[in-house]
């Protein structure tokens, strides 16, 4: 046991010790809570100043040097797009429908067809939106399955009517 309060004879001395180094620091460094005295002309240790990093290797190029080259490059794409060829050029552009009637023309008017869209269509295209409408809204179920089956045949049926 007599090890023991050795040992605690050695912690107290040590911090005795650190405590004194504390002391004399706190009177060299004075507090910094509380204004220095007036009449104290101690002087302080200055901090130090914060280490500079070295210069760049080149300096930044002037804002006008970047502008000059973006505006090169801009007349150089330019200049290319007027100079390269724009597709085949032995190929002649297709006329332009001709709208105009010539007033001569002996022929009658033919009758233009009117397009008409078998009832089947119809409701396929209201099932199609029905089918979207129940995956936008997340709704997986049963009525979606069936929806998407009724949808199917009615798509099939619209397919045979339309064709010739």
């Amino acid at each position: 046991m007599a090890t023991d309060a050795s040992d605690h004879e050695q912690q107290r001395r040590e911090l005795e010790e650190i405590r004194h180094k504390f002391a004399e620091v706190g009177k060299r460094m004075g507090s910094a809570f509380e204004p220095a005295a007036p009449d104290e002309h101690r002087e302080r240790p200055f901090a130090l100043a914060p280490p500079t990093a070295p210069p760049d290797e080149q300096p930044a190029r002037p804002r006008w040097q970047w502008a000059a080259a973006l505006a090169l490059i801009f007349v150089l794409g330019t200049g290319f797009g007027f100079v390269l060829p724009r597709g085949d050029g032995s190929s002649d552009p297709p006329p332009p429908p001709s709208t105009a009637r010539s007033p001569v023309s002996t022929q009658a008017p033919q009758p233009q067809p009117v397009p008409s869209v078998p009832e089947v269509c119809l409701e396929t295209a209201r099932m199609g939106d029905q089918v979207i409408a129940k995956l936008m809204i997340n709704d997986r179920d049963r009525r979606l399955a069936e929806a998407l089956k009724a949808y199917t045949l009615a798509s099939q049926a619209c397919r045979k009517q339309a064709s010739p």
